[in-house]
């Protein structure tokens, strides 16, 4: 049986570009979920780098 391999995961940067999109996204106040699926990142990584910039995402009580 062959064995399978674990892929690697694949660090990107954050791009100019991305960050506005991420911007006009925590301003449309839209779901973390779909922000992730649109940019191909994990929410984690969303999550983290709004934090850096300073800017909240997602749902707001």
């Amino acid at each position: 049986m062959a064995k399978k391999t674990k892929k690697k995961k694949v660090r990107r940067e954050y791009t100019k570009a991305d960050i506005k999109e991420l911007r006009a996204h925590s301003k449309a106040k839209t779901p973390v979920a779909k922000i992730a699926k649109l940019m191909k990142r994990s929410v984690g990584s969303l999550r983290q780098k709004a934090l850096k910039l300073g800017i909240s995402l997602g749902h707001r009580r």
